[in-house]
């Protein structure tokens, strides 16, 4: 049976931390074993950003389980038509030549944008709504490229380009920010998503398996991993940032084997883009949140 626990006392914590940060935030965790849960406005619609590779890449293992695709299949990636970013292929100069899995492997341990959307070309945004409306998540939807996320951005800064960003009355127009125009979901459905693939529900064991060991290799530590300093204890996780906002869905895992999922999506009125608050209070939220699943208020 689920219910919340320490519901009003740990939410209010959560709420005070956000604050401090100066953050609106949303919040949801689950003990994936027992059903036991809480949350802070975890049905709002939030925008996903790169947090959305995370149901690319269960479409890509649920297709590959139906025989649909080969991860050892190659693609060619030529530099001259990539997605832009600062990490993995998309910062590239040179032609690179690579199978599924190591370009989900890219996609997912430094959310390199080119591999996501040569991933998505391969699998089809149609898919990837399938494979969300299959698993019952109904607030979650794909609605573009990551590339294509990106150009709105640069569309509705204009022509002062990234300069322009830091002016809260561009930010207010970002496409991309809104979630009726971008990528969406909520903190609940993300959750419900992760507790599917460590459950083994949302792929056979075997790709399940594979989702979590490349969740497991992110090499961002300064949000959601924050929160939980213990050699001993195992986080798994996807960020996504865009301007104002910074998000890490994940999974936390103890060594007594609690698993609790936990999805944070937050959004500041500050327009600079490094706000370590901002970053380190996912990381807090989210213990918060753990711990009363755990009954250590």
């Amino acid at each position: 049976m689920t219910h919340p626990v320490n519901a009003t006392d740990t939410t209010d914590r959560i709420r005070a931390a956000f604050a401090d940060a100066g953050v609106t935030g949303r919040l949801h965790a689950i003990d994936i074993d027992s059903g036991d849960q809480l949350g802070l406005e975890p049905d709002h619609l939030v925008c996903t950003a790169s947090v959305h590779k995370l149901c690319l890449l269960v479409t890509l293992h649920d297709r590959a389980a139906h025989g649909a695709l080969d991860l050892t299949e190659q693609v060619e990636c030529p530099p001259g038509a990539r997605t832009p970013g600062p990490t993995g292929i998309a910062a590239m100069l040179d032609a690179v030549r690579l199978s599924l899995r190591d370009l989900a492997y890219l996609m997912m341990t430094v959310s390199d944008n080119a591999a996501a959307d040569l991933l998505l070309a391969r699998v089809g945004i149609d898919a990837v709504n399938r494979m969300t409306d299959r698993l019952g998540l109904d607030a979650t939807h794909a609605t573009h490229s990551f590339g294509d996320m990106l150009a709105s951005v640069r569309q509705d800064a204009g022509t002062a380009g990234v300069q322009a960003l830091a002016d809260p009355h561009v930010i207010a127009r970002l496409r991309a920010l809104d979630p009726a125009r971008t990528n969406r979901s909520t903190p609940r459905d993300m959750t419900r998503l992760l507790a599917s693939v460590w459950r083994d529900e949302a792929c056979i064991p075997e790709h399940g398996a594979a989702i979590r060991r490349l969740m497991g290799l992110q090499v961002w530590p300064h949000r959601l991993a924050s929160g939980f300093p213990f050699d001993d204890v195992h986080v798994a996780g996807k960020t996504g940032s865009l301007p104002t906002l910074r998000n890490e869905v994940g999974v936390v895992e103890y060594p007594d084997g609690g698993r609790y999922a936990v999805a944070v999506f937050t959004r500041t009125a500050h327009t600079a883009a490094t706000l370590p608050a901002a970053d380190a209070v996912i990381g807090t939220a989210a213990r918060i949140a753990v711990d009363a699943l755990r009954g250590r208020m």
